[in-house]
């Protein structure tokens, strides 16, 4: 970009303090690259002949992440300062023959090509000794202020803790990244001094030396401050996120894509989107994604390090992770595509369905609650809801093989490693151990069986029909003794014992037995109307008690824990003898 020679800095040999992290700033993920990574990417596109980086804490985790041809690495033993990370690369400085050298701050992750061009070209039409990348904020707190001599020249950069008042008030500041001539810079490098309130070597302090030395310092304000704005912490972190990522929207945008709400879309800086595709609210497009065109991903769609071909509709909800989806595929809604999975052209994956390193042939589909694992299908393939290929045995993951247009019936098992031929049918419910032949019918499911009169048996041969229920009413002095016989279940029976309690309490009756000891069974229903009988009397401040029941009905409601709601007696008189207030039988 620049046509004039020049090597470039870039300072990443910090710690990170302020994020509390136990790994280089840098190295933090923003937007699906590490924060490092634009600003190496912005240096590398204004074309200097030589970019090295300066590291430190953590400098082969560095390395590892940013390695590539032509960059160079020196190393910052200590962590004594910007200007100290200079003098780590005397030797370097040294050798290079380019007469400008830029610095950078490796945490400025907004930072445009453009600006720092720019800056070089303006370096070295002004054969300045130095040229400062400077903003202007509103708020310039903990920031150094740039300190104006006559005319256009800078006297210092004055750190925040050493201003006046009247310093205090100046909003040009230093953003770190400042042209150097790079003679100039090696006779005065070696002059500073740690006599500061950072105890530490500042670059910055150059400025002072050059000035004192009645070298040419200029200033070089950027247009945008928020482009040279550091990322210190983690709020600063996601500031600029929100920035990368509106960012990344508005190019795309630009290119043809409509996103229908670009706040709520995340987008990481590598992906790539055709014209006239559509991304829905809520969509994350992550890490090396590529979309084709006249696509539409709808709304809550996550999709990773995926290629998706051209018109190809992913429904609300979908996972698409490590995979690579054909044209004209549908998938989802809640749908988990993932592992090296490829989908064909024309397949079709719906609802529930989960595909793991698995290939799905041409116009193949599975539309509901199937797992393909390790399988490869054929064209034309049909996979039956419910279908699982079961690939794991416990110490190894196998293949099903399902060749072109076989057809897999609803609820299969298909234990791999299994070979389904082509135009094979597979009937609903079975489970597959074995080969199929082609164009054979396959049925793995035991024989139905019927064992007529068993329920009727296992619940005992006088279990009652709902016809058998019967309800008789006595008076025993002011209590009210209700009998009831055969089976209290829903329905008729269920019905007519509530009709009664609503009588008894229209009557004013507010003391009330259910002497159970002929009935045979209850269910839920029958459950719930005795607990709401007992209920119904408690806010009528009346008394409403079991009795007599059997061994049958007391296992049920014991399993339903409602026989710790009620007063329940062993007999008849014992039952009397309990309400209250004393009766006179």
């Amino acid at each position: 970009m620049s046509d004039q020679p020049f090597s470039a800095f870039i300072l990443a040999a910090g710690k990170a303090t302020r994020f509390k992290s136990s790994y280089p700033k840098v190295l933090h993920p923003l937007a699906g690259l590490p924060l490092g990574e634009y600003v190496l990417r912005a240096v590398i596109a204004a074309s200097p002949e030589h970019v090295y980086m300066i590291i430190g804490y953590q400098g082969e985790r560095v390395r590892e992440a940013f390695a590539r041809p032509n960059l160079r690495w020196v190393e910052q033993k200590e962590p004594k300062g910007t200007g100290h990370a200079l003098m780590a690369a005397r030797h370097e400085l040294e050798g290079l023959t380019t007469p400008t050298v830029m610095v950078v701050v490796g945490d400025a992750p907004l930072l445009r090509a453009q600006t720092l061009a720019d800056l070089v070209q303006t370096h070295l039409q002004s054969k300045a000794a130095a040229t400062i990348l400077t903003m202007r904020l509103d708020d310039p707190q903990g920031y150094g202020r740039v300190l104006r001599a006559s005319g256009s020249r800078v006297q210092a950069i004055i750190e925040e803790r050493l201003c006046t008042g009247a310093q205090k008030k100046i909003r040009e500041v230093s953003s770190g990244i400042l042209c150097f001539d790079r003679l100039q810079l090696l006779r005065h490098l070696d002059k500073l001094d740690s006599n500061n309130a950072q105890n530490e070597y500042l670059l910055t302090d150059l400025v002072g030396l050059f000035h004192r030395h009645k070298q040419k310092v200029l200033a070089f304000p950027v247009k945008d401050a928020g482009e040279v704005l550091g990322v210190n912490d983690r709020k600063d972190l996601a500031r600029a996120e929100k920035i990368l990522r509106l960012r990344k929207a508005e190019s795309l945008m630009a290119e043809g894509v409509t996103i229908s709400n670009p706040e709520t879309t995340y987008l990481d800086s590598d992906v790539q989107v055709g014209q006239d595709s559509v991304i829905e609210p809520g969509v994350s497009l992550l890490g090396e994604t590529r979309i084709g065109a006249e696509c539409r991903i709808r709304v809550g769609c996550v999709i990773a390090d995926s290629l998706l071909g051209d018109q190809v509709t992913v429904r609300p909800y979908s996972v698409i992770s490590g995979s690579e989806i054909g044209s004209k595929v549908i998938v989802g809604p809640f749908s988990h595509i993932r592992d090296g999975a490829v989908l064909e052209d024309e397949a079709r994956i719906g609802n529930f369905v989960e595909v793991k390193k698995s290939r799905i042939g041409r116009r193949s589909k599975a539309w509901h609650l199937s797992y393909l694992g390790d399988a490869t299908l054929g064209q034309d393939v049909n996979i039956g809801a419910g279908t699982v290929t079961c690939n794991y045995d416990g110490r190894r993951k196998n293949p099903t093989t399902i060749e072109d247009q076989v057809f897999i019936g609803s609820g299969t098992m298909v234990v791999a490693p299994v070979k389904i031929g082509r135009g094979a049918y597979v009937g609903a419910g079975s489970t597959i151990t074995e080969d199929v032949p082609a164009e054979s019918l396959a049925l793995g499911r035991a024989r139905q069986i019927i064992k007529e009169g068993w329920a009727r048996e296992y619940h005992g041969d006088h279990k009652p029909t709902p016809a058998e229920f019967r309800l008789n009413e006595r008076q025993s002095g002011s209590i009210t003794i209700l009998d009831l016989q055969g089976a209290l279940i829903m329905g008729p029976a269920v019905e007519e014992y509530r009709q009664r309690i609503r009588n008894l309490l229209g009557l004013g009756r507010r003391r009330v037995l259910v002497n159970l000891s002929e009935v045979a069974y209850l269910d839920s229903a029958g459950l719930g109307a005795l607990v709401g009988a007992l209920t119904a009397f408690r806010k009528a401040r009346g008394e409403l008690k079991l009795a007599n029941i059997p061994a049958r009905v007391r296992t049920i409601m014991e399993t339903a824990r409602l026989d710790r709601a009620f007063d329940i007696y062993g007999d008849e008189p014992s039952a009397i003898a309990s309400f209250h207030p004393p009766l006179n039988l």
